[in-house]
């Protein structure tokens, strides 16, 4: 007896699948259940929107947490770029500072024992005062020179402001005697000082009718008035050590050049008293200008002019 095939679909409990069981079949097929997947279903609307907010949120935290870290980043970044700066400029400060004092230490044993050599007469060897006067009414300069150039040792200083490049010159050109110069006025000085050998010179003068004093090796060899007489030396000008200004700070003469040794050029805007001067031209005193000091970083030399340690005391004592 034949029997027809006969399918009967069972459905398990508890779940969505069902197995499908049939008799004889063809060639391959093996009888066994088979069990298939139904189509899931589309996900309802309301589950739908809650997940779509909620993506929103987490996006707008990720974009939010994102920007604050790029914030710190670059606030980081200014910051390690502004202490390297600072870190920069400190240790550039130290650095110039650390240089200037092997230079003052190493070269001279005090910022003060120097020298400024000016070996040949030309209208380029010079040096220069980084400091300027103030208005002054009254003034003491004081130097070491050592020169035996002839004629005349030329221009120990000079101080040239705008509209006056002869403010203040001491100068000996030519067979002339040693001069001083305030306001382009002229006074002949008593001193002597082409013999190569170290001497000791201050200045004085007062805008008080025009009265000015001549010191050499600590003796006033000469006094005199009505140089400049009332009148103010002006401020903001230049200092240049050898040379003689026809205008401020250049256009220097050859001629005019001083040839020789200078050291511990100082002055004041007062008129020094003679004991002062005296302790300082016997080597037992010795005292800076309060408006120009003698130190090393305040003095620069251009166009070949030297700068030499120097023991003034030792070297005049063995001249002497």
């Amino acid at each position: 007896q034949q029997q027809q095939q006969q399918q009967q679909q069972l459905r398990l409990p508890g779940t969505n699948l069902s197995l499908t069981s049939g008799g004889g079949g063809g060639g391959g097929g093996g009888g066994g259940p088979v069990a298939s997947l139904p189509p899931l279903a589309p996900l309802p609307t309301e589950l739908r929107e809650v997940l779509r907010q909620r993506l929103e949120v987490l996006e707008g935290q990720l974009l939010r947490k994102v920007s604050e870290l790029e914030e710190e980043k670059s606030q980081l970044l200014n910051e390690t770029a502004g202490h390297r700066q600072r870190t920069e400029s400190m240790l550039s400060s130290l650095l110039e500072r650390i240089t200037e004092l092997e230079r003052t230490n190493n070269a001279f044993k005090s910022p003060e024992d120097f020298k400024v050599s000016l070996s040949v007469r030309t209208n380029y060897l010079f040096g220069r005062i980084k400091k300027s006067l103030p208005e002054m009414y009254a003034f003491t300069v004081c130097m070491w020179l050592k020169s035996s150039a002839s004629p005349g040792i030329g221009t120990p200083f000079s101080y040239g402001v705008p509209g006056q490049a002869n403010e203040i010159v001491l100068i000996e050109w030519g067979n002339n005697p040693i001069e001083l110069l305030v306001n382009d006025k002229v006074a002949q000085l008593p001193l002597s000082v082409s013999d190569g050998r170290w001497h000791h010179i201050c200045i004085t003068w007062t805008t008080r009718d025009g009265f000015w004093e001549a010191y050499q090796d600590g003796e006033r060899l000469g006094t005199g008035d009505n140089l400049a007489p009332w009148h103010p030396i002006k401020p903001g000008g230049v200092i240049i050590l050898g040379q003689e200004q026809d205008i401020v700070g250049g256009r220097f003469d050859a001629t005019q050049a001083f040839v020789g040794e200078m050291s511990q050029f100082n002055m004041w805007d007062r008129v020094l008293r003679p004991g002062d001067i005296i302790g300082m031209a016997n080597c037992s005193a010795y005292m800076p200008g309060n408006v120009i000091p003698w130190v090393d970083t305040n003095v620069e030399v251009m166009g070949g002019a030297t700068k030499a340690p120097l023991e003034i005391c030792e070297e005049r004592a063995f001249d002497s």
